[in-house]
């Protein structure tokens, strides 16, 4: 009996963390906890310079512990498994931590602002004349929706866990974390709340049908490999006595919630009508660090689970990479808000990532996070331009109202162009680069046909990038037309931290490739 006893005891011992490196992760969820307290207790005029504070703190906190693990000299230089081995800090999982901490410090900043728009763009009342305010007083005398700060933190700490997940269970809990605080601030527009509150709806509709396709894949696989964890299912892959069709239809649905998460044509369909109906510093937040996030869990899911099986799925996966391009380039030639221009844009750059994916090498694996690193900051920086051109309604997006920006203001016309060049992939940007490394990484892995769909498909959607900087620079401003507002110092820091990365990682990007490319993926 004492013997039973005692192994039991050893068996429900708790399991060995290093804290050192989870500590990232445990200061963004630990804070957000915390601030959810400040924003039960402190008076309404307290929470603003309070969250902030928190918040840009936690960030500043999280980004310094994990410098402190990257530098030091561990005992596993590789990585290191924790908690009961669910969570795995290698390599690619510190560059993907400093991305979305790097990220998410642009969109908070963005979101914090409340020069731009008076009292911010959130706003906790219901806005009178239909969404309109008649005079910047009203809107100044109502305060800023700082609920906003507690959400922005748990989704980019479930965006954390998620890259780092070594089993599909904590994968799925950390999708819902990330996922759930979206669908609220989708919903916060201070104008056009019906809209807002219409894209919040359609994205959690759409959202909850991608989590049952993912859950659904991972009961699949269980049933196949007797194990959710990664490694487990990638040793059941390579078993003769196994059932194929819990594998196929598993790895199927798995894959249809990961990509909708991405992003990814055909599993696109929220995009545009989020992008655009969302409040912008929440949109930035989405395309930047959520496209991080997705993209670095279906690395990790690829490279873990599925490496050895590749030869199975590839060709459906060349497909989806297809679709999702030419999605992307045709239909973003049709459309004429900004906004969904730019949403249509991701899917495009979501095909070219996918590219780098399925390319399942080393130069396939530090391109792709090098790709999504350079993207980030572009489209953060191109959404902060977006909140700038207004009229009396707000945010100025339909396309004919840019014409002539340039006149108006050569600065923020100039800013936007060269972000605009960067999402086409010219030369002197990170986006060049970018699309450079991952076809390069896809012609070593013999997928050259491929690369050329990507480049044509690259080509066709420069032309509505350079459509609207012909609109800007060659069309006369309407009498009526859009003023640019003066960007606060929170927009500022947030649209100059942006371009100026864009531009460093054009110039020079071999610190970014070196570090994206330091190590792999441990299981």
């Amino acid at each position: 009996m004492t013997t039973f006893l005692s192994q039991n005891v050893e068996r429900l011992q708790a399991p060995e963390i290093d804290y050192g490196a989870v500590a990232p992760l445990l200061i963004v969820l630990g804070a957000a906890c915390l601030s959810v307290l400040v924003e039960a207790f402190l008076p309404k005029a307290q929470r603003w310079p309070s969250q902030v504070v928190l918040t840009l703190l936690t960030l500043a906190g999280a980004g310094g512990a994990l410098a402190l693990h990257a530098s030091a000299d561990g005992t596993a230089p590789q990585g290191k498994l924790t908690l009961a081995g669910t969570i795995a800090v290698d390599r690619p999982v510190i560059f993907l931590w400093g991305t979305l901490l790097l990220l998410g410090l642009g969109a908070v900043l963005l979101i914090a602002d409340r020069s731009v728009e008076p009292g911010g763009a959130f706003v906790p009342e219901a806005t009178p004349s239909g969404g309109v305010f008649r005079t910047r007083a009203l809107a100044g005398r109502l305060e800023m929706q700082t609920e906003v700060f507690p959400l922005t933190l748990f989704a980019l700490g479930g965006m954390m866990v998620f890259v780092a997940a070594n089993d599909l269970l904590t994968m799925f809990i950390a999708l819902e974390v990330l996922s759930l605080p979206l669908y609220l601030m989708c919903g916060l527009a201070r104008r056009r709340r019906l809209l807002s509150q219409e894209a919040a709806v359609k994205y959690f509709l759409l959202g909850a049908f991608a989590s049952a396709f993912f859950l659904y894949g991972v009961a699949l696989l269980y049933g196949f490999a007797g194990s959710v964890k990664l490694a487990d299912i990638a040793n059941a892959t390579t078993a003769t006595d196994r059932s194929d069709t819990l594998l196929y239809a598993g790895f199927g649905l798995l894959v249809v919630g990961l990509l909708f998460k991405a992003s990814v044509g055909p599993f696109h369909a929220w995009t545009p009508d989020v992008y655009q109906g969302a409040p912008t510093p929440i949109t930035a937040f989405m395309a930047a660090c959520t496209k991080v996030a997705a993209f670095g869990g279906i690395l990790r899911v690829f490279y873990g689970a599925f490496e050895g099986s590749s030869w199975e799925w590839n060709g459906v996966l060349w497909g989806v990479a297809i679709v999702s391009m030419v999605i992307g380039a045709i239909l973003g030639l049709t459309q004429t808000d900004v906004k969904r221009m730019i949403a249509y844009s991701s899917v495009a750059h979501a095909g070219f990532l996918l590219v780098g994916v399925i390319s399942l090498n080393d130069q396939g694996l530090s391109g792709t996070m090098f790709y999504l690193l350079a993207y980030g900051f572009t489209t953060l920086a191109a959404f902060g331009i977006v909140t700038l051109v207004r009229t009396g309604d707000g945010e100025a997006t339909h396309l004919s109202q840019w014409a002539g920006l340039a006149k108006r203001s050569p600065v923020v016309a100039g800013v936007f162009t060269f972000l605009l060049l960067a999402l086409a992939g010219l030369p002197l940007t990170s986006g060049f680069v970018g699309k450079f490394v991952v076809f390069a990484a896809a012609v070593e892995a013999r997928m050259a046909p491929l690369v050329v769909i990507a480049l044509v498909a690259s080509a066709v959607a420069a032309f509505f990038y350079l459509r609207v900087i012909v609109l800007m620079y060659f069309s006369e401003p309407a009498a009526d037309g859009p003023t640019v507002s003066v960007p606060g110092a929170f927009t500022t820091v947030a649209i100059t931290l942006g371009a100026a990365i864009t531009l460093v990682l054009g110039v020079y990007p071999s610190f970014a490739l070196d570090w994206a490319g330091a190590g792999a993926f441990i299981f």
